[in-house]
C-alpha cells in the first residue's frame, strides 16, 4: 500500500511487529459497515459509478460472510483488518475495490471502527449489568425475611437485612449503567471523512455517513478526530469502577461463605474443591474477579500512560490501544455472566446468620437513640452506652441480663422499655426513615427494581 515511496522490502522482523490482524479483526463487521457506507457517499458524490458501488457492498458482505464462517484466510503480511479486507475485495472485484479507500485514512478508518465497537459492546454490557441486577433481585425474593449483621471497618455495627445489603450493590450497578450510557454520547460522533489528519480535497457527505452508520453527530477537527482516545480511556475507566463493585461484593461472598461466618451456601456449580483438602469448597468465582479487577486496572492505566504524551496526530502508538480494550470488554461481560449465574444459585444460613445478629452489642446505638428520644443530647447519651457497654463486658453480663437498676446507674432516663430494644424484627422495623432497612422500606425497594429491571 506504501510501495510507490519505498525501494525495499519491509522487514520481516518489522512486519511480525507491526501487524495488528491478530487481534484487530474482531472489528471486522465495523470495517465492513463502515466501507459500505464510504462506497455509497463515493458513488453519490460521483467518485464511483453505481455499478461500482454494487460491486463493492457486495464484495464485503461475502468477505464479512467468510468471516462469519470462519473461511478467510488474514494475511500478517496485510497488517490489519483494513487492508486485509480491502485487498480481499480488490482480488474479487477488480479495480473497483482498489476505488474504495479515496478519501480516506487508516487513521479515520480505525477511529471509525473502535467507535462502533465500542457503542456495540457497551450496549451489551449495559444488559449484563441489568442480568445482575435481576439476580440480585430475585435473590432479596428467595430472602424477603433474612437478617444479618451489617459491618463497619469488618466488626459487627447493626443488624440489617440480607436484601438491604444486596440492594447496596444493585445501586451500584445502576450507577455503572448509567456511566456506560452516558459514555456512549461520546463515543457516538463519526470521525469517517477526517482522512489521514487533514480531512480531503475530495469532499464527501459526512452527514449522510453518520446516519448511515447511526451516529447522531460528526467530528468537527480533523486533527482531533484521528487522535481521539479519549472515549477508550473513559470506557475503561467506567468497566474498572464496575470491576470495583465486582470485586467489593465478591470479597462479601468470600467473608460470607467461609466457615467463621457460614451466612451462605454457593451451589456445587459453582465453587472447586482442593486437589489435597477433600473437605474444601472454595469460592473460585469470587476469587477470580476479585483478582481480574487488576486486569482492569492495568488497561485503564495502560491507554493513560499511552496517549499522556502523544503529539498531535495519529502515531503509531494507538495501534496498542485495541488490546487493552478488548480485554476489559471480554473480562467484564464474562465475570457479570459468571456472576449472575452464582447468584442465582446462592442460599443464606439463616439460623447462623441469625444468631450472629443475637449479639447485644448491635443495639448498642438502639440504646443510644433509646436516651435520646427521652431528651438526652446524643453525645451524652454516646458516652453513657459507652460506659455501659464498657460494663457489659468486664462483667461478661450481656445487655438484657443487666438489671434495671443498674441501667439507672448511668442513667435515670432507663426504664423497664429498654429491654424492649433487643429484638432484631424490632430494630428492624423501627429503621422506617428513606433508605434505611425497615421491612417496609426494603420491600418497596425490592418491588421498584424488580419493575424497574423487568421493564428493560
Amino acid at each position: 500500500m506504501w510501495k510507490g515511496r519505498f525501494q525495499k522490502e519491509t522487514s520481516s522482523l518489522l512486519t511480525q511487529y507491526g501487524e495488528s490482524i491478530s487481534f484487530d479483526w474482531r472489528l471486522y463487521k465495523y470495517d465492513i459497515a463502515g466501507s459500505i457506507a464510504h462506497a455509497t457517499a463515493l458513488e453519490r458524490a460521483g467518485i464511483i459509478t453505481q455499478e461500482e458501488c454494487k460491486k463493492i457492498t457486495e464484495g464485503l458482505r461475502d468477505i464479512g460472510t467468510d468471516i462469519e464462517q470462519g473461511s478467510f484466510e488474514f494475511d500478517m503480511n496485510l497488517e490489519d483488518i483494513h487492508m486485509n479486507i480491502e485487498s480481499a475485495l480488490t482480488d474479487r472485484i477488480g479495480d473497483a475495490g482498489a476505488k474504495l479507500h479515496t478519501a480516506r485514512s487508516r487513521n479515520d478508518q480505525v477511529a471509525l471502527d473502535v467507535r462502533l465497537y465500542c457503542k456495540d459492546s457497551l450496549n451489551d454490557i449495559q444488559e449484563n449489568l441489568r442480568d445482575m441486577q435481576r439476580a440480585l433481585v430475585q435473590c432479596c425474593k428467595r430472602f424477603p425475611d433474612s437478617v444479618i449483621p451489617g459491618y463497619t471497618h469488618l466488626q459487627r455495627g447493626q443488624p440489617v437485612l440480607f436484601s438491604h445489603h444486596l440492594l447496596a450493590y444493585v445501586e451500584m450497578f445502576e450507577r455503572d449503567a448509567l456511566r456506560l450510557k452516558d459514555s456512549i454520547q461520546r463515543i457516538d460522533v463519526m470521525p469517517l471523512g477526517s482522512g489521514a489528519l487533514a480531512g480531503s480535497t475530495i469532499a464527501l457527505d459526512r452527514e449522510f455517513i453518520a446516519e448511515q452508520l447511526g451516529f447522531t453527530e460528526i467530528s468537527q477537527n480533523s486533527m482531533d478526530a484521528v487522535s481521539d482516545r479519549d472515549f477508550v480511556a473513559e470506557v475503561l475507566f467506567c468497566l474498572a469502577l464496575t470491576g470495583t463493585h465486582l470485586s467489593r461484593l465478591s470479597e462479601d461472598v468470600i467473608l460470607w461463605a467461609s466457615a467463621e461466618f457460614g451466612f451462605i451456601s454457593l451451589s456445587d456449580e459453582h465453587t472447586t474443591g482442593s486437589s489435597l483438602m477433600p473437605q474444601k469448597k472454595n469460592p473460585d468465582i469470587a476469587e477470580l474477579t476479585r483478582g481480574k479487577t487488576g486486569r482492569l486496572y492495568g488497561n485503564l492505566m495502560s491507554i493513560l500512560t499511552l496517549i499522556k504524551g502523544l503529539p498531535m496526530t495519529y502515531n503509531r502508538d494507538l495501534q496498542e490501544d485495541k488490546e487493552p480494550l478488548f480485554d476489559s470488554i471480554d473480562t467484564i461481560q464474562n465475570a457479570l455472566v459468571i456472576f449472575s449465574e452464582m447468584i442465582d444459585g446462592m442460599s443464606i444460613n439463616e439460623g447462623q446468620a441469625l444468631e450472629a445478629c443475637s449479639d447485644p452489642m448491635l443495639f448498642a446505638t438502639d440504646i443510644a437513640d433509646y436516651l435520646v428520644k427521652k431528651g438526652v443530647p446524643f453525645r451524652e447519651a454516646h458516652n453513657i452506652v459507652g460506659q455501659l457497654t464498657a460494663h457489659a463486658i468486664e462483667s461478661r453480663t450481656p445487655f438484657p441480663k443487666i438489671e434495671i437498676q443498674q441501667y439507672k446507674e448511668f442513667s435515670e432516663n432507663f426504664e423497664e422499655s429498654v429491654f424492649d430494644l433487643f429484638d432484631v424484627k424490632s430494630a428492624l422495623t423501627a429503621r422506617t426513615a428513606a433508605g434505611a432497612p425497615s421491612p417496609k422500606n426494603v420491600s418497596k425497594q425490592v418491588s421498584k427494581w424488580e419493575n424497574k429491571l423487568s421493564g428493560e
